[in-house]
This record gives C-alpha cells, structure tokens and sequence, in this order.
C-alpha cells in the first residue's frame, strides 16, 4: 500500500514536469524568435525568461499562472540599437524599460489605475502599438525575400526564398485559424518546423555551427554599459507594452476565474514584469512580457496551479546550458523568420488599430486626430529630436510626443 502511494505521487510529479515542458513548448516559438532576429543570444534569452518568470512569481506571491518570456513591442528598437550603440548600450536602454513598468507600478499604486487611464488613454497607445509593427514592416519583407533585415546582404536567392517564406506565412496561418488543440497554440513554431524542413530539402542549412558547439556551455550573458541615447529612445518604447499588460493579466484572470488586478493587484503584477525585464536586460536578455500563447494553453488544458509555470521556468533555465540548442536555432535560415515576421508585424499593428477601435472615440475630432497623426508620422518618418549628444527618435520619440500631447491640448480627461 505504502509503495502504491509512493508511486502515485511520483507519477504527479512527472505529469507536473511533463505539463511545465508543454507550456514551455507553447512559448519556444516566439520565445527564441526575438533574439534570433536581434543578435541577442537564444540561450540567453531562454534563461531570462525562466529566471524572469520565477522572479515575476515571487513578487505576485505565486498566484498567477502565466509565463513571461520575450517581448516583440522591443524588436524594432533591439535591431535599431544593436546596430548604433552595440549590444551592451541597448542592454542599459532596455534596463530602463523594465524601470518604466516599475515607476507604472508606483503610480497605480499611490492612485489607482484610473490616474494611468488619463495619461495614457487608448488615444495614445493605439498609436504607439501600430507604429511598433509598421516600422517593421521593412524588416520582414527583406527577410522573406531572403536579405538580411536591413536590405544591404543577399543571403538565399530570391525564387528560392520567396518559396520557402511564403510557405512558412501559409503554414502559419493555417494552423492558427484551422490547428486543433494544443497545434492551435503554437502557428509560430509550426510555421518553423515546416520552413526548417523545407529549407533542408533546399539545401539552406548549414550545420556546421552545431557540430562545431559543446553540448553543454554556460549561457553567453552579456552586461549593460550606461547610455543616455539608448535610455532615451527605449525607455519610451515600454509605455505599449505595460498598457497591454493590463489585458494580458485580465485575460488569464477570465480563464481561471480570479481577479487579479485586485490580487496580488495590478501593481503587484506590473512591478514584477518590470522588475524581470530589467533582470533579463542586466545578462543580455531581451525584454520579458506575459505569453498570450500560453495563458491559451492554461484555458485549454484547465491547468491553473502557478506551479506548473515554476516548472516551465525551470526547464527553460536547463536548456539554456544546452550549447548545442542555440547553435541549432542559430541555424534557421532568414526566409523561415520572414514568413512568419509577416503576419507577426502585421499583427502588432492590428493590435494598435483595435486599442482605437474599441475605445469607440471619433478619430476625426481635432484633438484625437491631432494625436494620432503626429505619432504615426513621426515614428515612421523617423523624426529626431537632439540637444548636445543627446537624440531621441522614431517610436520613442513619438511615445513621449503622445502622452505629451495628451496632457496639454485641451479637452484631456480629469486624472482621479
């Protein structure tokens, strides 16, 4: 009888492990998809975002079943800063993102999340999101078309890369509207698998990187360097991405059947996807942000214990020391990336566009419009701003010209 009990329990654990690896499997996709595009490292970033999460439970008292992993709303900027100021400047910009979420915190904390709503109203973060995805609407056309993000290297032919990204944008956006189940929640990485094979067959892969690698490495972590450019075009960037948190943590609270803006609070979960993407940003991780595809894992399988995330975390921290993973992620030709970056941009921007539809305001009152077309405008025209050394630019740049503009034409909801 003893030995039957002890069995049993044993079989709980290694379902508990088994459903931890699956929610990390949800997440691999998009997961290492930002470092691969943005020169960041893919193990490191698997570290992080283990680390993040587990960081992101202790603050919210481990009550919230979500996983917190890399960040799109960032690739533009990571691509734009790597190239100007190096991977360890951008790191120092992308720390104070994480600062942004956490000063975010103290206001909701000290006023409530009313006094946010004012500063920041769908007027100005609508804007701010769709401008994140047509900026990088550039960036996936000539991956598709199989140059490198800026345009300058051709890397696989034109024919052939057309064929293989167009099939991995197919594969894409059949298993997201067609996939059952669990494929349902994972078109990112379907899109992948099904590019990578094809372009095996093509003869698009090389693996030398992989053979040439150790089994087992620790993670090439990288470490901030100060700078103020860095600071002040990122830091801006983090104003989207922490106003669809809100979403995200209203989301999970809907499947699971909790509130939790009221606990742990909104400002509990904010402080710690602050707090996780600055940890990340110190080892040279991209930013950290709550996963959609797994909080519709934990809906699907009706799996709310937090644990189950602290196991996810776990797995991605062992498999950050597997050296042979990220040389073989490092292997995935550009077309593959292009494809889907396709419908990942474009879905960013949809995501902007919704914001303004669902707030349900007249866009062509002058005031709204004023905002709207001043963002857009700026953060595609590329618009800078410099004083002395110092220059601030592009989505940036429009972010703070937004709140700005909120807070001084006249008309601007009462703050609480």
């Amino acid at each position: 009888m003893e030995h039957h009990v002890h069995s049993t329990e044993y079989r709980l654990r290694v379902r508990d492990v088994v459903l931890g690896a699956q929610m990390l499997f949800v997440a691999f996709g998009a997961l290492v998809l930002v470092p691969l595009l943005t020169g960041l490292d893919p193990n490191v970033a698997l570290f992080t975002a283990g680390a993040g999460t587990l960081l992101f439970q202790v603050i919210t008292r481990g009550k919230i079943p979500v996983f917190l992993a890399s960040s799109f709303a960032f690739i533009a900027p990571i691509i734009y800063g790597v190239k100007t100021w190096g991977i360890p400047g951008t790191l120092c910009g992308l720390a104070s993102a994480g600062v942004v979420y956490v000063l975010f915190s103290l206001i909701i904390r000290w006023r409530g999340s009313r006094m946010l709503d004012a500063i920041l109203p769908p007027v100005v973060i609508g804007p701010v999101i769709m401008v994140i995805g047509l900026i990088l609407a550039p960036v996936a056309v000539n991956m598709a078309l199989g140059k490198s993000g800026d345009g300058a290297v051709v890397l696989v032919p034109k024919k052939t890369a057309l064929i293989v990204s167009m099939v991995s944008l197919a594969t894409t956006i059949l298993v997201s509207l067609k996939g059952r189940g669990m494929l349902r929640l994972v078109p990112i990485l379907s899109g992948i698998v099904v590019g990578y094979v094809l372009s095996l067959l093509l003869g698009l892969v090389n693996f030398s990187p992989v053979t040439k690698a150790p089994w087992m490495a620790v993670p090439a972590f990288v470490f901030p360097e100060w700078n103020w450019q860095a600071v002040l075009f990122i830091a801006p960037v983090a104003i989207a991405p922490a106003i669809e948190h809100f979403g995200d943590i209203l989301a999970i609270g809907s499947v699971t059947g909790k509130d939790y803006l009221k606990d742990p609070g909104i400002h509990r979960t904010l402080l710690g996807d602050g707090l996780a993407t600055s940890l990340a940003s110190f080892l040279g991780g991209p930013p950290n942000t709550t996963y959609s595809e797994v909080t519709g894992a934990v809906a699907l399988t009706k799996v709310f214990n937090p644990a189950i995330m602290t196991l996810a975390s776990l797995c991605a921290i062992a498999l950050a020391f597997v050296g042979k993973l990220g040389a073989f992620l490092q292997t995935i030709p550009v077309p593959v990336m292009g494809g889907i970056l396709i419908l990942l941009f474009g879905a960013i921007t949809v995501v902007g566009m919704n914001t303004l539809v669902r707030a349900g305001e007249d866009l062509m009152e002058p005031r709204n419009l004023t905002i709207v077309a001043v963002v857009v405008v700026f953060a595609i025209g590329g618009m800078a701003f410099s004083a002395g050394e110092f220059t601030i630019k592009g989505i940036g740049l429009a972010g703070i010209c937004g709140v700005a503009l909120n807070l001084l034409l006249p008309g601007r909801k009462k703050i609480l």
